[in-house]
């Protein structure tokens, strides 16, 4: 089978004209540049309007895993069990009430701020190490999707399609950064809004396909009451796990003002919402079709292909024309969620571990070139990963369970609990970790150490493993926060024995500076 040239020029104009609209996007943005220059490069120099914030907001929830991901979820498991459009709907909605507000009001530059003011240096490399984790076993997992589509629709190996999209979205970001980001991804959204509207009618309008409604009941999928506890703790994380990422914060952060954080949190959460709708239509399609008379001669479900079903439906009941225009939208969807996730973690290595731990005296120019080798590092470090990692997407379910068990006590203690401190952090930090990775993980086809109340050999963990385990780390960080702060005071020499500074005064006065963040902020506060 040839290379389609057609497929692959309508890729390459679609990525040149991203690269053109980042370029030019950073270029403006320089010559209106005021102020501190690493603040430019991580938050858009906190200049980002409401209908640009949307946007990206949006562009960046609905990635490449979010559309695959649906689709395939629809046709393999049924509606009711495709929970990520709707815990992202709610974590959206609860990030922008509870966290967006005090976030962008404290001007923080990483969600890592909070951690760093509170717990110091230790926590902040765990925490980082562990969001790190998430961010490049995401983007890994997606450039595999996208590099899988190519390869069935253009017909071009797959290294070569992942190691092609990785770069152009590399040097863009490289290049703007966080302006760069932003921009691109109305384009992206723009392209992903064209691509499945334009694909959408001919994918229904089929004979191969006929009518949906006829197979409501195969594709809605039933809710079997003996599992309704698993179902529950898959959806508290992905609501709750929705919110703890620098993805997401780095949104928030560069918008003008507290209000208008919460403002596309929320309008952002109603749009990847919205934009959800083509992807279950297709899923349902693909339940519904006659795949006797495709290509594959059955369906991707029964070829254990379901990670392929929206590509494969696009391909066999479109136009070429059409399923290019499809291919195109995965791909801008690829671009806009790899882009973020480099971004976060090079800003989170940056701001919070070169300049406040390796080099806390590094001048802005010398921050600004660690930016932009930790963004190359980062896209390098996901495309091997994607490449040679057979076992990537089960990796990042772990590295996201362990995002929601950790991250999120941990940023939820730093912005509204003030007694809370190292001495509590680090083993909640421990213990998240060993309660999560005890349950073991089917993907990884790992085995349990801890065996939960009502584990199956068969069926595995059916007890709430993971909300579970973050609870008790939120629990941990409070109780041995106040503990260790109580024996820090009475009973020891504080000067001697208050190993992390934790009381430190000067400690807490120089966070407060470096972060801009007056002590005078109305925080909720645990009794002394």
């Amino acid at each position: 089978m040839e290379v389609n040239i057609l497929g692959l020029v309508v890729l390459l104009v679609f990525y040149l004209v991203i690269i053109v609209v980042g370029i030019v996007a950073a270029r403006v943005k320089k010559r209106r540049e005021e102020g501190s220059r690493m603040e430019e490069a991580i938050v858009a120099g906190r200049d980002i309007n409401v209908i640009v914030g949307i946007f990206t907001m949006t562009a960046t929830t609905v990635g490449g895993g979010y559309i695959n991901g649906t689709a395939e979820s629809i046709a393999s498991s049924g509606l009711v069990w495709t929970l990520a459009p709707f815990g992202i709907f709610i974590g959206l909605i609860l990030g922008g009430v509870i966290f967006a507000g005090p976030m962008r009001e404290r001007q923080y530059l990483t969600m890592l701020d909070p951690i760093q003011e509170k717990s110091g240096a230790v926590v902040v490399v765990l925490v980082y190490t562990a969001t790190l984790c998430g961010d490049v076993f995401w983007t890994a997992s997606i450039l595999v999707a996208l590099g899988t589509s190519l390869s069935v629709i253009v017909n071009i190996p797959l290294s070569i399609a992942i190691v092609s999209s990785s770069a152009a979205t590399v040097f863009y970001t490289m290049f703007g950064q966080m302006i760069s980001v932003a921009y691109t991804d109305i384009v992206q959204l723009i392209f992903i809004i064209i691509g499945l509207g334009v694909s959408l009618p001919f994918v229904l309008t089929n004979d191969n396909v006929g009518n949906i409604g006829a197979t409501s009941e195969t594709w809605i999928g039933q809710f079997d009451t003996s599992i309704t506890s698993p179902w529950i703790d898959l959806f508290i994380a992905m609501i709750f796990g929705t919110i703890p990422w620098q993805a997401y914060f780095q949104r928030v952060l560069s918008v003008r003002s507290g209000r208008q954080a919460q403002m596309l949190s929320v309008v952002g959460a109603f749009s990847a919402m919205v934009m959800a709708i083509p992807s279950v239509l297709i899923g349902a399609a693909a339940v519904s079709a006659d795949w006797s008379n495709t290509t594959l001669g059955n369906s991707p479900m029964a070829l254990n292909q379901s990670s392929m079903t929206l590509p494969y439906v696009l391909y066999e009941f479109t136009p070429k024309w059409v399923a290019i225009l499809g291919l195109g939208a995965v791909s801008a969807a690829v671009m806009s969620s790899m882009d973020s996730s480099i971004l976060g973690s090079s800003s989170m290595f940056t701001n919070n571990i070169y300049r406040k731990i390796i080099r806390k005296k590094a001048k802005e120019t010398e921050s600004l070139w660690v930016q932009t080798v930790s963004i190359f590092c980062v896209g390098v470090l996901a495309t091997l990963v994607s490449i040679f990692v057979p076992i990537v997407y089960g990796l990042f379910v772990l590295a996201a369970d362990i995002v929601f068990v950790i991250v999120l006590p941990q940023l939820f203690c730093a912005v509204f609990l003030r007694k809370t401190n190292a001495y509590g952090a680090i083993p909640g930090f421990l213990i998240g970790t060993v309660l999560r990775v005890g349950a073991g993980e089917v993907l990884l086809d790992w085995q349990p150490f801890i065996e939960y109340p009502m584990y199956s050999k068969e069926y595995g963990q059916q007890f709430p493993f993971r909300t579970f385990a973050m609870v008790v780390s939120l629990i941990t960080i409070v109780a041995l926060s106040l503990i260790g702060d109580l024996v820090s005071r009475y009973l020891c020499n504080k000067s001697r024995h208050d190993k992390y500074h934790v009381n430190s005064e000067e400690n807490q006065q120089n966070a407060n500076i470096s972060s801009g963040y007056s002590s005078s902020h109305p925080l909720i506060s645990l009794p002394s």
